[in-house]
């Protein structure tokens, strides 16, 4: 079983920085993951397929629809609403694996649009749901992460810039809870930094489907 643990950095196997995020043990991000021609690339493809709105913000599921309601992924029947994963989406869970960021190729992945003012609430990816590894890239604009204990009330603001790569693992995927605050910028260190259209694209394994 693949396992990051500790907050020291680590490298993948093509030798890029793993830096873990501040105080969050089990947060890994990595800079640069896709380069800017790359990240165009994805996005190019993303936006070539049909977008849903189940929410205030527009998403695309693979592999297995999740359903807000019932917390739960779906399968049989009703996952037919979600389509396969396509090759882009294939050959980025075969490099995640490759690289030793996750120890089985993802079999369900979400990409969700953040419009300026859009974010999403604080949570857990659902425990039941999916495996011990999430792996989020980032495309379009930045944005800043935010990261709350729910035991002791500790908090970490993190920068996702475009082409960056989240990974949590252990208490970062098990117990920080994170989300997305709903504004149109975000603190910086020379003043507010606006934010553009952001997608992010989120590669899961599926634990249990009901």
């Amino acid at each position: 079983m693949f396992e990051v643990s500790g907050l020291l950095p680590l490298e993948t196997a093509d030798g890029s920085a793993r830096q873990p995020g501040p105080a969050v043990p089990g947060l890994h991000l990595i800079a640069d993951w896709l380069d800017p021609d790359a990240c165009a690339r994805l996005l190019s493809k993303v936006d070539a397929a049909d977008w849903s709105a189940p929410l205030r913000r527009r998403v695309q599921h693979y592999g297995h629809a999740y359903d807000y309601g019932r917390r739960a992924v779906s399968a049989g029947a009703s996952a037919a609403a979600a389509p396969p994963l396509p090759r882009w989406a294939r050959e980025h869970a075969r490099r995640l694996v490759r690289e030793g960021l996750m120890d089985q190729e993802a079999d369900q992945v979400i990409v969700n649009e953040y419009r300026p003012g859009q974010g999403i609430s604080a949570h857990v990816d659902c425990v039941p749901c999916f495996g011990p590894v999430v792996a989020a890239v980032s495309l379009g604009s930045s944005c800043t992460m935010d990261f709350s204990h729910p035991g002791d009330g500790t908090k970490a603001a993190v920068r996702l810039a475009p082409g960056s790569l989240c990974v949590m693992t252990g208490p970062a995927r098990w117990t920080w809870r994170h989300g997305i605050a709903a504004r149109r910028s975000d603190p910086g260190p020379l003043g507010r930094i606006p934010r553009d259209r952001r997608v992010s694209v989120t590669f899961r394994t599926v634990v249990t489907a009901a």
